[in-house]
């Protein structure tokens, strides 16, 4: 057997003292076990030598190689029965099969078996070094998904959020504080952050937990109808009200309200919302009784509520009112070294949802997740886990399952608009709001910031475009 075409390994690249990689070679002819044995060394490889597939069969109990290089065609038990042991024994160990008799149907028989890869003789030394490399890979990142499968288990998180970064456990420790109090807060942060993930984390551990937990949110209601939400109505209040219906605050008396997107909430509506808040009473639209009740209430938003009561979005009372305690989630892009956490979390919950065995992101993958700038945080960050998983169809997420702004953020972030003369001023702003929503993750938080626009009129523009949200 040639040596002549045998690539050099760095030596430099594999560091004195490091664990070497174990690969047990079967092959029934004597000089290619040999030769493949120096190379393998040469390589920085632990190295063990069977004769023929009974022969590696009893070895793999004994040394447990991480890696099996077997010929096909042997005495007694083939390659590929081999290939189904090892396979039945452990699913994930990497084994290459190497025959000097290629054939299409061979090649494709392996691979279904579940073969790493698939070499031919006489050997080339490169792809074999390839072959290995990228075996390794695949070892290295399920020990990575494994580690952090454990830490899942484990419990990196707090309730229902998932992280580890320093960030992540002020927020833990303010959360965890203020349950063992009846204190209004305020959540912030932007869009995707978690902000009704921090208040139901809140009503769980607090004194309330077994009483009901209502959200409420200020934006996504109609203006004509969020008053009735808040306070309820009495038949015949006004037009359409065919029934009596209690308001959030009778809904969620003996436990929490949740009022999410307070600096959206109409500013006629707000003091009356104060006086109820100070009063601990609320009467029905159309009523004349007035119902006392016993709610603690969190609200969220995900504008800075200085500034939105500096332009008049939210009245400094209320906003007084209700922030006895601020919880400030940090977005995505803060706390980037809780990604690997969140997407084995994901890919884990999107297993079972969808019935599939994803392992866990491929390095490049991993990557590309690390480097864009999240601005629809955790919610946008799920959603591109989801869709990569159910595109995935294997063990491995890989770059060409992410959306395309993330593989070629230049391409898909450009910010010109090219505009046709003749064009009306209306098609003009739709064609801004859209190419503004696409770059921004379809985030109609971010994109309303960018526009100098608020949410609601983002929601009512897409319905005016007859887009679903």
């Amino acid at each position: 057997m040639s040596t002549s075409n045998i690539p050099k390994i760095d030596t430099a690249s594999r560091k004195d003292g490091q664990r070497k990689t174990k690969v047990l070679i079967v092959d029934d002819e004597p000089a290619i076990r040999e030769v493949l044995e120096m190379i393998l060394q040469e390589w920085g490889y632990d190295v063990r030598l069977a004769s023929d597939g009974v022969e590696a069969k009893d070895l793999v109990e004994s040394y447990d190689p991480e890696i099996v290089i077997s010929d096909v065609v042997m005495p007694q038990l083939s390659g590929l029965d081999l290939l189904r042991c090892l396979k039945a024994g452990n699913s994930h160990r990497p084994v290459i099969l190497v025959t000097a008799h290629a054939s299409i149907d061979l090649a494709v028989e392996s691979m279904k078996q579940g073969a790493q890869d698939f070499i031919t003789k006489p050997m080339d030394y490169p792809k074999l070094r390839a072959i290995l490399k990228a075996a390794e890979s695949d070892i290295e990142m399920r020990q990575t998904s494994r580690k952090l499968t454990s830490q899942l288990e484990r419990g990196s998180g707090f309730g229902e959020f998932v992280g580890s970064s320093k960030v992540m456990h002020e927020v833990y420790d303010l959360i965890q504080s203020l349950s063992t109090t009846d204190a209004s807060a305020i959540v912030t942060g932007e869009s995707g952050t978690g902000k009704e993930l921090a208040a139901r984390t809140l009503h769980r551990l607090s004194k309330r937990a077994a009483g009901p937990f209502i959200a409420v949110n200020a934006a996504a209601i109609p203006e004509t109808l969020i008053e009735s939400e808040v306070f309820g109505h009495e038949k015949g209040a006004f037009t359409g009200a065919v029934g009596t219906r209690p308001g959030c605050f009778e809904l969620a008396n003996g436990g929490t309200l949740f009022l999410d997107e307070i600096g959206e909430m109409p500013m006629p509506l707000q003091p009356k919302l104060l006086r109820v808040l100070e009063d601990g009473k609320v009467r029905r639209l159309g009523g004349k009784q007035e119902f006392e009740f016993d709610v603690r209430v969190i609200a969220a938003t995900n504008q800075d509520p200085r500034a939105a009561i500096r332009d008049g979005k939210l009245r400094e009372d209320l906003y007084y009112r209700l922030t006895v305690f601020t919880v400030h989630l940090p977005p995505l892009r803060d706390r980037k070294e809780d990604i690997p956490l969140l997407a084995q979390h994901f890919i884990g919950e999107f297993n079972k949802k969808h019935n599939v065995n994803v392992e866990a992101l491929r390095d490049e993958a991993l990557e590309m997740l690390m480097t864009y700038s999240w601005p629809g945080n955790v919610r946008e960050f799920r959603n591109v886990l989801e869709r990569a998983l159910i595109l995935a169809r294997g063990e491995w997420i890989e770059t060409s399952h992410l959306p395309p702004y993330l593989r070629n953020p230049s391409a898909e972030s450009s910010t010109k608009i090219v505009l046709p003369l003749g064009i009306t001023a209306a098609e003009a702003e739709r064609e801004l709001i859209l190419k503004t929503l696409e770059n921004t993750g379809h985030n109609k938080a971010e994109a309303a910031r960018q526009l100098g626009l608020d949410v609601k009129t983002i929601r009512n523009k897409l319905k005016t475009y007859k887009i679903e949200e």
